[in-house]
């Protein structure tokens, strides 16, 4: 057979149709009854009479990417990770603004097509939509070369969840006083991964490391985590939350203070997992700029009020930080020792 002018430039159609017929069934293992059509139509399908039931319904979305993560993955040959990584950070992206996930889009680009790859990043991402009852409804594989160097890809996502109007977070009775409550994260998630490169540039991800008990590839392609099931069924205790994602805490606390708060933070208060310690003596980088950058073992924080903190840390099933409170100042954060 003559090989067809269109595969000569790059492009394996037959690749695309192996790497559907590889994820197929994990995709559909999402579905539920409101996915009227999915996976090779030109659009899915996705039945929304449930918001007959609610008195004001809002639709939240939010598109995102893992970032150069990928390229430590591509690097370790680690795939199914990086599907963990975007739909969990998109999932904590609209929990923090108190929606309940509805379904899940995602777009995969790479230089030449792998179906194997392809099928690994998506059962990832079909095993973190599962986890949060959340449907994959569709998606896009894209194989560009000369736009991609040899062997890089790309993923992005977008979601799309509701909640009732009234329950949207923040909630305007932030104050002076209320308490900081942080949960701990996976890792680095899905942030500060062009410094991380850098700063491990010369060091093979094969490396164990005595003081992380670890390899620098387990520890550094952790799946970013989902705090929904841990935190969704307790909103109504929570006046805010903040998803500590890029711009670490400097940049994304601000995001729900009023103009005339601060958010003091004790960085004391929580044991900073190792990592961060080398990643700082290794790369010499000052701890303003760690706490600018990273999450710092602190992945996402919830705003409550200083007589609900006792109750919400025994209602969240794990080990939770009590890491500062609000106080009178202009939308910025104050790190204190």
């Amino acid at each position: 057979m003559t090989k067809s002018n269109y595969a000569s430039s790059g492009v394996d159609i037959d690749a695309g149709n192996r790497a559907v017929e590889l994820i197929k069934d994990a995709v559909r293992s999402t579905y539920n009854s409101s996915v009227l059509a999915g996976i090779g139509s030109f659009g899915g399908l996705f039945d929304v009479s449930v918001l007959k039931e609610m008195k004001s319904p809002v639709l939240v979305a939010s598109t995102d990417g893992v970032g150069t993560k990928v390229k430590l993955a591509a690097s370790a040959g680690r795939y199914r990770g990086i599907g963990h990584d975007i739909v969990n950070h998109c999932i904590n992206d609209i929990l923090v603004q108190g929606a309940r996930p509805l379904f899940f889009m995602d777009y995969f680009a790479t230089s030449k097509l792998d179906p194997e790859q392809t099928a690994d990043v998506v059962t990832g991402m079909a095993e973190a939509c599962r986890e949060s009852s959340l449907a994959l409804l569709g998606g896009e594989t894209a194989e560009m070369p000369g736009v991609y160097q040899a062997g890089e890809f790309d993923v992005a996502g977008t979601i799309v969840g509701v909640l009732e109007r009234e329950d949207i977070l923040p909630r305007p009775n932030i104050k002076a006083g209320d308490v900081l409550v942080g949960l701990k994260s996976s890792g680095p998630h899905t942030n500060g991964y062009s410094l991380i490169r850098g700063v491990f540039a010369n060091t093979s991800l094969d490396t164990f490391v005595p003081e992380l008990n670890s390899t620098l590839a387990d520890v550094l392609l952790a799946p970013h985590r989902s705090y929904y099931a841990l935190l969704h069924p307790f909103l109504s205790e929570v006046k805010a939350l903040v998803h500590i994602t890029g711009g670490g805490f400097v940049e994304n606390i601000p995001r729900i203070l009023p103009e005339t708060l601060d958010a003091k933070i004790l960085s004391g208060s929580w044991s900073v997992p190792p990592l961060w310690k080398l990643i700082q003596q290794t790369g010499d980088i000052a701890a303003d700029e760690m706490y600018r950058v990273f999450n710092m073992g602190i992945g996402m924080v919830a705003i409550v009020d200083e007589n609900s903190v006792s109750k919400i840390q025994t209602l969240i099933p794990e080990t939770t930080f009590v890491i500062g409170e609000l106080v009178k100042g202009s939308k910025k954060v104050q790190l204190v020792n």
